[in-house]
């Protein structure tokens, strides 16, 4: 997209966080918005941070089909078109494969996975009726690598971006861009609300929510500004923090050794030598 003024934007996730700041930052180039989250409250405090704007809001939880289907509709009917969307709604989940049950990995995959596949799903037809738009996927560091600890939480972002990348050349000929963004280390609470496994260690859930503020230290204003900046440059992919572009750099020139290499600095990072401690969430 060369100008979001005059878009409808619309913003899943958007009642905190990165969504909250796309959400201001879009208004104030002249988007309008449709702003969802599962969070009621969280949701109308960013309507009134974009006050100035044509905005609506809508509780979804986009773990629900039929759910983010009757969002897609309401948009239609709200605003009559829709030509930028963001999937950004995620949450987090401490625990080993071992430890999680699989009810708990479903919960967490059907929002961070799903979730972009519902969007994408029921907003796609709008979007391909307009001259120009654009699909943003958030996907992580974590979807770069795989550290232990992260199992869940890895598979759902490593999915978003294959999905995101096979949907990019279906879509390449037609109107609509796709982007993947790969943050790390946003300062949101996405962490410090994240589940732990029912077998997971209280003292590890404990020390990552104690660790979280010295790994992610990134504003989610300026993760939003290069979110934005990716879309008025058609990029491909997004990476958001020098530790994003340190992560591409270490796959890129080691494919095999990578992951283990990133594993060990990720415990480093947050200052453990305990092999059992859960790495903070990168996003």
């Amino acid at each position: 997209m060369r100008s979001v003024q005059g878009a409808v934007a619309v913003v899943t996730g958007a009642g905190s966080g990165i969504g909250r700041a796309l959400a201001v930052q879009l208004g104030a180039l002249g988007a309008e918005l449709a702003l969802a989250d599962v969070n009621a409250a969280g949701l109308d405090e960013t309507r009134k941070l974009v006050g100035w704007v044509k905005a609506r809001t809508y509780t979804v939880d986009v773990a629900q089909a039929a759910a983010v289907e009757s969002f897609a509709l309401a948009v239609q009917r709200d605003f009559g078109r829709a030509s930028l969307l963001i999937n950004n709604a995620g949450v987090a989940l401490f625990g080993t494969f071992a430890e999680l049950t699989l009810a708990e990995m479903e919960w967490l995959i059907r929002i961070n996975f799903w979730g972009v596949i519902h969007g994408c799903k029921f907003f796609l037809p709008l979007l391909e009726k307009e001259p120009e738009a654009h699909i943003v996927n958030i996907s992580s560091v974590f979807g770069l690598f795989g550290p232990p600890g992260q199992t869940a939480y890895s598979s759902s972002k490593f999915a978003v971006r294959g999905f995101s990348e096979c949907l990019r050349e279906e879509l390449r000929a037609r109107s609509v861009r796709v982007t993947c963004v790969h943050p790390a280390g946003i300062a949101t609470r996405i962490a410090e609300n994240a589940r732990a496994g029912a077998a997971t260690r209280l003292e590890d859930q404990q020390h990552a929510r104690e660790r979280a503020p010295h790994v992610l230290r990134i504003p989610p204003e300026k993760a939003a500004a290069v979110i934005i900046r990716g879309i008025l440059r058609n990029k491909d992919r997004v990476l958001i923090g020098k530790d994003a572009y340190r992560i591409d750099l270490l796959q890129r020139l080691f494919p095999v050794r990578a992951t283990a290499i990133l594993s060990a600095w990720v415990q480093k990072q947050i200052g453990t030598e305990d092999k059992n401690a859960k790495p903070g969430v990168k996003r």
